[in-house]
């Protein structure tokens, strides 16, 4: 079945809330020059977490990706020069939007040999040392496999290490770029193996041709590095360049994958059509008692 034959159905359809709070908080994101990835991979939560639920999903290391995923909207080219100034802007922000969980992702930088690895520790620490009751999560690329760039990262203390898997082992050449299913799952183990006090977590997004089979072998083989949390969200087209949605999952669908998770030892697992890899975040914090 193609795209156009596919009707997005009722339960994705969400009530857009831009209140005060939330177009405040977006023109103090452009007056710092920040980028999350609430807005560059169109999230359908943005309004809830940033309003509601005081998370956010910082995007560091500029706003272009050295990679060309065909799922992702984030923009692809040749990075800028690192801003070594990028931490403190995302402190203030953090400090002025009162955040109790903040989630730090990255472009992809492949360019770089440390893949960024030392902004993105500096960044950790800057927001610990200013807002000590806030949670850290880190949703870092594989860093091409270079395990001393991880530990770098790791070595700062983030209160969860999430890497997504973003889908099952067959379909992952023809939706990631430049990653591989096996490096993602060395990833994750090799983060448990530097720390492992450190909760680990990853996602997936189905509706691209997967079968509920291949879903289940995806956490098996999670749950066989140590992954301690998973979310399991609806692949949703962002533009007509990207790969086209194969089927809709049903809350029902999702409820089940939830409980098979849950039954295979995940601390906690988030699922559902409109869930992302940050979605209730600070959630899954508590879920597995991460002393911040």
């Amino acid at each position: 079945m193609t795209d156009s034959e596919l009707r997005k159905p009722e339960w994705l359809k969400i009530k857009l809330n831009t209140n005060e709070q939330y177009t405040g908080l977006k023109k103090m994101m452009r007056e710092k020059k920040l980028h999350t990835v609430c807005e560059e991979a169109k999230c359908p939560n943005i309004h809830e977490c940033w309003a509601v639920r005081k998370t956010a999903t910082f995007m560091i290391l500029g706003s272009v990706c050295t990679r060309a995923c065909r799922f992702c909207a984030v923009q692809t080219g040749l990075p800028t020069e690192l801003d070594w100034q990028e931490p403190e802007r995302v402190v203030e922000s953090v400090e002025q939007m009162g955040l109790k969980h903040v989630v730090i992702t990255a472009v992809a930088r492949d360019d770089l040999k440390d893949g960024g690895a030392k902004v993105f520790a500096e960044t950790v620490r800057a927001v610990r040392r200013r807002n000590p009751f806030c949670s850290i999560e880190v949703l870092p690329s594989d860093m091409n496999g270079e395990y001393d760039n991880l530990k770098i990262l790791m070595d700062a203390m983030p209160a969860i290490l999430n890497h997504n898997i973003e889908t099952v082992k067959r379909l992952t050449p023809r939706v990631r770029a430049r990653a591989t299913y096996e490096r993602s799952l060395e990833f994750l183990k090799r983060a448990k193996q530097i720390n492992p006090t450190i909760p680990t977590k990853s996602s997936i997004m189905i509706g691209l041709g997967e079968t509920k089979e291949e879903i289940i072998e995806t956490m098996d083989d999670l749950r066989f590095n140590d992954v301690d949390i998973m979310t399991i969200g609806q692949y949703l087209q962002p533009t007509k360049r990207h790969l086209k949605v194969q089927k809709y999952w049903s809350p029902e669908e999702f409820a089940e994958l939830k409980s098979i998770a849950m039954s295979k030892g995940f601390s906690h697992c988030e699922a559902g059509p409109l869930v992302r890899s940050s979605y209730h975040a600070d959630e899954q914090v508590r879920a597995v008692k991460v002393n911040v």
